[in-house]
């Protein structure tokens, strides 16, 4: 049987999400990979036990999260029904909807319909009552913005979620989003998206400030640009990566595209005593916009490392600027 350490809140850092009374550890997790049927049930356990143990309070899903779609919240369901229902009142736990889900025009994007069906889907995957936040996982050109958040206002009317967020949305249509859920009273407080130091797309498309001018937090997904920014690639692509096995999400070509880059960064971070991997996860969280951090992992020792971004010195000046010059 699962005991928490007494000690888990001691050493993580908590920011609060926006300007709403939520607060979200620095790291959050992701069970985005690794959390399907394919993974070891040991294994997804012993990563959430490690993740909680050490204050990471926030365990982010969406609903097609797998492989299978569905499949990460059924294991997720599983983990809290037999270790984790004490500490419920401790978690926050999200899911979220928008992409292909189940065939036919209902299961996908972000009408009404599919998000209602979808919301009672996952948390009966889950066996929940509520998640903490439901996102709208993507922008869809065809349905009203007002029917989508006119379903994220149900949900949480329903009982069937505390808060609201949206995923991979740009500044303008946030804006368009937050002024419409404002006018119902439903509380948005998080948008959910990429950003790592090769990407800076949200710095571009407006998100970013937008986001930090009507007081809603930001949970950066990727920041470690699908492990390009960690020491996995340095000296080639291993035969067992992601790459070479499904090339889904990261290509052999933008590996070996940015490869200087990578060892440029990788040597700043030799010299201030990290790996590449948190002088990245530090570069995120530079400063009070970004509300938390969320990693991915294969095993625990991966998530022990990450939360070494909360020793040590931050980023100064200098090394920002550095980087700027390495990555763009």
């Amino acid at each position: 049987m699962y005991h928490a350490s007494k000690q888990r809140y001691e050493q993580m850092q908590y920011n609060r999400c926006g300007k709403s009374g939520l607060m979200l550890p620095a790291v959050s997790l992701g069970l985005w990979h690794n959390f399907g049927d394919l993974s070891d049930f040991e294994n997804m356990k012993a990563m959430c036990f490690t993740a909680f143990d050490n204050g990471i309070t926030h365990f982010d899903l969406a609903n097609n999260y797998g492989p299978e779609p569905g499949s990460a919240e059924s294991n997720f369901g599983r983990i809290l029904a037999e270790d984790l229902t004490m500490f419920r009142d401790e978690l926050i736990i999200s899911t979220k909807a928008g992409y292909g889900m189940w065939p036919g025009p209902y299961g996908d994007w972000g009408s009404r319909k599919y998000l209602i069906a979808s919301i009672d889907q996952s948390l009966k995957r889950m066996g929940l009552d509520y998640v903490d936040i439901f996102y709208h996982h993507r922008m869809d050109p065809n349905t009203p913005l007002e029917e989508t958040m006119g379903a994220l206002h149900q949900i949480v009317l329903s009982g069937k979620a505390l808060y609201v967020g949206i995923s991979n949305y740009d500044g303008p249509t946030m804006e368009r989003a937050a002024a419409i859920l404002e006018d119902l009273k439903c509380p948005f407080v998080i948008n959910q998206n990429s950003y790592n130091i090769f990407n800076r797309t949200i710095e571009h498309n407006g998100l970013k400030a937008a986001a930090s001018q009507a007081g809603k937090g930001i949970i950066c997904f990727s920041p470690l640009a699908q492990g390009m920014l960690t020491n996995r690639y340095i000296d080639g692509i291993p035969e067992d990566s992601r790459i070479k096995t499904s090339g889904v999400f990261l290509q052999e070509k933008q590996v070996y595209e940015n490869l200087d880059k990578i060892k440029k960064l990788n040597a700043l971070a030799q010299q201030r005593g990290e790996s590449l991997a948190q002088l990245a996860l530090k570069w995120v969280m530079k400063d009070s916009d970004i509300t938390s951090v969320l990693i991915g992992a294969s095993k625990p020792e991966q998530i022990l490392d990450n939360l070494k971004i909360l020793e040590g010195a931050g980023l100064s000046a200098e090394e920002l600027k550095l980087i700027d010059e390495i990555a763009l």
